[in-house]
């Protein structure tokens, strides 16, 4: 239920977490607590470092800043509804979803939203698929362990790596051409992002570590084109069931066809990342867009 937020006051920003993630969990955090103060906001960040923390009395509403395991896949959410406590961004059951990979895949191909050819793989069983293939963990972020895979040589190594994250693989056709992200907060479709890494791999070091991806923002793409991806991307986003913001990633072949990725409830606020970017475009300074997003908190 919405909670009819006239103006927030007194804050918490969830930072940090028990994830893969937490460094970036960390940057993010700080980023968003920064943007509420410039807003006006009483914030107060909290570190968290288990799966039984607290928030301060007195808080009225929490901006989750969790990425990965226990942020995005619905831990955090149970834990301020046990509190009796509003936050912003997709619910319990919502988070689940868009967090594994396999379930959000199921939901989009009922509705038949596009998404890439795949398979799910365990330890030992062989690929059907032709490669080149993305080997991904079916519930990480940030492309942790995730891995592209051209030559039959890399095969092993990549599966082998991305099952020390899960007990199974998610196998999908690799999309060659261009990539993409839509942005959206409070139900706005923002400016289409262009993703343009240097060496060809949206990987966690193009993301969080490296300043040579280049963003383009608008996109180049023509208005026909750039409708339908943000049509896409709102049509994904009820269909997980999400709520406040979000960012949903595609991939476009050379002939112009669209591929969902993911959605990301509760993508980045770093320096690099493309929900603020996307934002500012349309002309929403960070400040603002934390405030906007901080005032859809509900329970």
């Amino acid at each position: 239920m919405k909670v009819e937020n006239e103006r927030l006051n007194k804050v918490a920003v969830l930072k940090g977490g028990i994830s893969a993630e937490r460094e970036v969990s960390l940057e993010s955090g700080a980023a968003i607590a920064a943007g509420l103060r410039g807003a006006g906001y009483d914030v107060t960040e909290v570190d968290v470092q288990n799966r039984d923390f607290s928030v301060p009395d007195g808080v009225e509403a929490v901006f989750i800043a969790l990425h990965g395991t226990f942020g995005e896949d619905g831990g955090a959410q149970a834990r301020l509804e046990e509190l009796g406590i509003s936050y912003v961004g997709a619910g319990v059951e919502a988070s689940r979803i868009a967090f594994d990979k396999l379930l959000t895949e199921q939901v989009l191909k009922q509705l038949e939203v596009p998404v890439p050819g795949s398979e799910v793989l365990r330890a030992g069983q062989a690929r059907t698929l032709p490669l080149p293939v993305a080997v991904k963990p079916p519930r990480e972020g940030s492309s942790v362990g995730c891995h592209l895979v051209f030559e039959e040589k890399e095969w092993n190594d990549a599966v082998s790596e991305a099952l020390t994250h899960d007990e199974e693989v998610l196998v999908q056709q690799f999309i060659p051409g261009r990539e993409f992200t839509v942005g959206i907060v409070d139900r706005e479709v923002l400016p289409v992002v262009e993703i343009v890494p240097e060496k060809g791999w949206y990987d966690y070091a193009a993301k969080y570590k490296e300043d040579t991806t280049r963003y383009v923002v608008p996109a180049e793409l023509g208005s026909e084109k750039t409708a339908e991806m943000q049509a896409i991307a709102l049509k994904t986003f009820d269909a997980l069931g999400a709520r406040g913001f979000g960012r949903v990633d595609f991939r476009m072949t050379p002939e112009g066809e669209l591929f969902v990725l993911e959605l990301n409830t509760i993508p980045g606020f770093t320096s690099h990342s493309l929900l603020p970017k996307a934002a500012q475009a349309a002309g929403i300074e960070f400040p603002a867009l934390c405030s906007r997003i901080m005032q859809t908190a509900c329970l």
